[in-house]
This record gives structure tokens, C-alpha cells and sequence, in this order.
């Protein structure tokens, strides 16, 4: 019976530990991974800056959704595995807020964007090295 129980435990955590993370690890994904029109920005290491590059990719986001009235975006904010939960919530809700002021910028209308943070809970690359990390410090836009 007990290692019943054990499988039992085992077996839910896998279903959940399977569940808690995008996998998609290509480099310029196109909304996180999920088929969405608009691109992720990604920031440095312990940062909230909309770098140049970034502010480049806002724009073209801007564009899209100034051709397409009525959508509304929920900008997520994401940090690397790095930092404590409590801290990297903190800098996921900066980043989200960082990238609706850059879209509120280019004239998006601030009514039609929300925003959350993730913090380190939903990995585009699960890997623990520099190059995963950098993919996953990153401001998603989730079309709605």
C-alpha cells in the first residue's frame, strides 16, 4: 500500500512538474512559443530596462496591434531561475510593466493592456545555463 502512495505521489508530481513549463527554446520566437503575432523582448540580467533592441520590437508590436483594434494584451513578465521567488516576482511585474509603458509609448492604449508576472515559474528553456537564462528574462505579449 505505501509504495502505492509513493507511485501515486511521484506520478502527480511529474504531471505537474511537466505542466509548469513552455519548452519551446527557439531563438526569436514568435509569442512565446504559443503562435501568438507578436514577438517577446528579452533583458538583461537583473534588469527591467527596454534596451534598444527591445524598443524595436515594441514598435513592430504597436504596429500590429494599431492594425488590429480591439485586441487586447496581457504582457507577461518573466525572469531566469536565478534570485528568490520572491524577488524574481518582483522583477517579473517590472519587466510586464516596463514593456506596456514602451507599447503605451508607441500609442497603444493603455485600457487594452494588462499585465503579470511569472516570475520564474514558466521557463521557455528549462536548461540552467546562461544561454537558457537569457531566453527566459523576457516580457511576453499574449494577444486576447
Amino acid at each position: 500500500m505505501r509504495s502505492l502512495k509513493v507511485l501515486a505521489v511521484c506520478a502527480i508530481a511529474l504531471l505537474v512538474t511537466g505542466c509548469s513549463c513552455r519548452t519551446n527554446t527557439g531563438e526569436g520566437n514568435i509569442g512565446g512559443g504559443d503562435g501568438g503575432p507578436l514577438k517577446d523582448i528579452h533583458f538583461a540580467f537583473d534588469s527591467y530596462k527596454v534596451d534598444a533592441t527591445a524598443k524595436s520590437i515594441v514598435a513592430a508590436n504597436a504596429e500590429w496591434l494599431k492594425a488590429n483594434p480591439g485586441k487586447t494584451v496581457q504582457v507577461e513578465g518573466h525572469t531566469d531561475e536565478r534570485g528568490t521567488a520572491e524577488y524574481n516576482m518582483v522583477l517579473g511585474s517590472n519587466r510586464a510593466r516596463a514593456a506596456a509603458d514602451a507599447l503605451r509609448a508607441e500609442g497603444i492604449d493603455g485600457s487594452s493592456l494588462s499585465t503579470v508576472s511569472y516570475g520564474e515559474e514558466l521557463p521557455v528553456d528549462p536548461r540552467h545555463n546562461e544561454e537558457a537564462w537569457a531566453k527566459n528574462r523576457r516580457a511576453h505579449f499574449k494577444v486576447n
